[in-house]
């Protein structure tokens, strides 16, 4: 983050109160989901809803509809959730959250993105303005982090690709090319695989492959998360060592990963749920981003792959699985 926008930042969080006032007795706060994934992967955020007071099947309904929504289903399922009048919806990715932004000019918004200000759903993180805030995970920084240990772990790597989901912002073209400036830099040559649905995953590995990919890079979008051990046992099979956004993916399997882990990011915009459902506004939360990133190395697959890890690289990784 640039200094100047942290500073500001940082303006905007003292300027904002932690907590406005407790949830209103005898009140059912209505929440809404508007994600391409199912409701096993936010348990942690129903925790910690619960955690504050607000309890499912007592103060709290998740309204229905929101979750497992289909691409094609987006624009007509985002305004069947707004008619149904939420408190608050949390939605991601980007292309979630403009849907909901589109039909939802008055509805509180928490959204999770990779760069909420490069995909234009917030004028800025300290200030976000309009009907919007969440947590922007700073994708693109992350995604040049994870391409450099992958070309570390692989010894005279001179090809990789990038697996991509195209609909995802912070995945758009400057990115990309960004992505393929720091790996020449290294010597290594950047191929841009693009995946948009499970059912080109397999094709799209094969064709990485095929290319001549020694490793491959898969850059940050939900698709890989919900869809990651189906990801893990495809890349196994074509034995190429991967980076993985979410350490929960090397914790069942994958070679590597770095960043934030699920539970702790849907916590973080729980939290902001939380400040909404209290009677704060979003434009009056500053964005959020994370703080604390984990290194994962697995062993077992790395014996696997017969790939000795540096040394270095694993005195430095948060966890080592053997």
């Amino acid at each position: 983050m640039r200094r100047r926008e942290f500073i500001a930042l940082l303006g905007g969080a003292v300027a904002c109160p932690l907590t406005t006032r407790a949830q209103d007795a005898g009140r059912t706060y209505h929440v809404g989901f508007f994600v391409p994934y199912g409701p096993e992967l936010v348990g942690a955020f129903l925790d910690e809803l619960a955690g504050s007071g607000f309890k499912e099947g007592q103060n709290l309904t998740v309204l229905p509809g929101g979750f497992n929504v289909r691409a094609e289903k987006i624009a007509e399922e985002a305004a069947t959730l707004v008619a149904n009048m939420p408190d608050v919806i949390f939605t991601g990715p980007d292309v979630y959250t403009r849907a909901i932004q589109k039909v939802g000019k008055s509805v509180s918004i928490v959204a999770l993105s990779g760069d909420m200000v490069g995909g234009g759903l917030v004028a800025s993180l300290a200030r976000p303005g309009g009907n919007t805030t969440g947590v922007s995970m700073i994708a693109p920084e992350l995604d040049v982090k994870r391409q450099d240990i992958l070309i570390e772990v692989v010894p005279g790597i001179h090809r990789m690709a990038a697996m991509t989901d195209t609909t995802m912002s912070q995945n758009r073209p400057q990115h990309l090319m960004e992505l393929k400036v720091a790996a020449r830099a290294r010597g290594v040559d950047l191929l841009i695989v693009p995946v948009t649905a499970r059912d080109q995953i397999v094709s799209a590995i094969n064709e990485a492959k095929q290319a001549g990919a020694q490793a491959l890079n898969f850059l940050a979008t939900p698709l890989f998360m919900a869809n990651r051990q189906f990801v893990v046992a495809q890349t196994a099979e074509a034995m190429l060592p991967a980076m993985y956004q979410w350490p929960e993916i090397a914790d069942e399997g994958g070679l590597l990963a770095y960043g934030t882990r699920t539970s702790d990011i849907y916590r973080q915009a729980a939290r902001l749920v939380v400040k909404v459902l209290r009677g704060s506004k979003p434009a009056d939360l500053p964005v959020e981003q994370p703080t604390k990133f984990e290194l994962v190395i697995n062993l077992k697959t790395a014996k696997a792959l017969a790939i000795a890890i540096p040394s270095t690289l694993l005195a430095t990784a948060d966890e080592v699985i053997e």
